[in-house]
């Protein structure tokens, strides 16, 4: 099973990855308890500036973010997270953005959703 949560003050127990490309703002090391950082699966600086989590461009976010997952080196990481959901009853996804229903990790979970 993969979900999606906040990184602030997140408890939940499961496998954790933070997908942000940039750390959590005003959080340590210490205090954002991920397993693993794959900040390379989270979209480019290009786009994730362009975004600037204005929800009226989330369409198009989400178009050129796929596109982005799509890419050959992007293919393997899925697959690697994938693989991390075999091995673990649980994967979360942490974000860093107040919008829990417009970021990266919802459109990330929903591709890794549909890999077998």
């Amino acid at each position: 099973m993969i979900v999606i949560k906040r990184v602030y003050g997140n408890k939940e127990k499961g496998f954790k990855i933070l997908v942000d490309r940039v750390w959590p703002r005003g959080l340590t090391k210490e205090e954002v308890v991920a397993d693993i950082w794959e900040k390379d699966i989270a979209p480019s600086n290009t786009l994730r500036k362009w975004f600037s989590h204005d929800e009226s461009k989330w369409m198009e976010f989400k178009k050129k973010y796929e596109k982005e997952l799509a890419s050959a080196g992007n293919i393997e990481k899925l697959k690697y997270i994938k693989s991390l959901e075999r091995d673990n009853s649980k994967i979360i996804l942490l974000f860093g953005a107040k919008d829990e229903l417009h970021n990266q990790a919802v459109i990330l979970k929903e591709v890794l959703d549909k890999i077998k």
